[in-house]
């Protein structure tokens, strides 16, 4: 039994990206509308609108690329007693990558062709993966102890745990919210080139 310390030793550093999957959505899109759907002409409706974001499923918004540095620390504990000798730490530098936006299949899509009016309610962000590469991993400040030996289970907890801490401080940072307004940003470019000739509003729905 033992307990865990981690300490973030330098800041994280941010960067926020619209990933290439709208761009490539949008693409797909306009070429069905422009060439494939020339001599149809599909008329602008809410189930046709809402089963092309539907295809998209999870929309990907932002990537949250960060930098940081942990400390592990685990001592024998028997019974409220810390065992003398048994202390065991690390020091872990990583780096790791969130990936944040919106469930599409969750959409609803209104369209009044009266007005030429398009309506969009998108769920809220939410985190869609978090990955910490393992060849990011660098140990300083090994110790090893012959009573306590670090394990994978110590490695993997620890990297476990630190993913909780940098999803917490991002929430912080604002990544849901950039997450929704580049969402928004990215379903009006897209709808914009499915229906020319009619204004948008896509909205965040609680």
């Amino acid at each position: 039994m033992g307990n865990t310390e981690t300490k973030v030793k330098r800041p994280i550093q941010l960067k926020f990206t619209l990933p290439l999957l709208g761009v490539l959505a949008a693409l797909v899109l306009l070429l069905f509308f422009r060439f494939g759907g020339k001599n149809a002409g599909p008329a602008v409706t809410s189930d046709l609108l809402g089963q092309q974001l539907q295809a998209v499923q999870d929309l990907v918004s932002v990537e949250y690329h960060y930098t940081n540095m942990g400390k592990f620390e685990d001592q024998t504990d028997f019974y409220g007693w810390k065992v003398p000798f048994t202390t065991k730490r690390f020091i872990v530098s990583y780096d790791g990558v969130i990936l944040a936006g919106v469930d599409l299949t969750k959409a609803r899509v209104e369209v009044d062709q009266q007005a030429r009016r398009i309506t969009v309610a998108l769920p809220p962000s939410q985190i869609l993966s978090h990955q910490i590469p393992e060849d990011s991993l660098q140990v300083f400040d090994e110790t090893r102890n012959i009573f306590n030996p670090i394990t994978i289970e110590d490695y993997t907890g620890f990297t476990r745990e630190q993913k909780g801490v940098v999803e917490e401080k991002a929430l912080q940072n604002g990544l849901l919210t950039a997450a929704d307004e580049k969402a928004a940003q990215a379903v009006e470019e897209l709808l914009g080139l499915m229906a020319e000739g009619y204004s948008i509003e896509v909205k965040r729905e609680e």
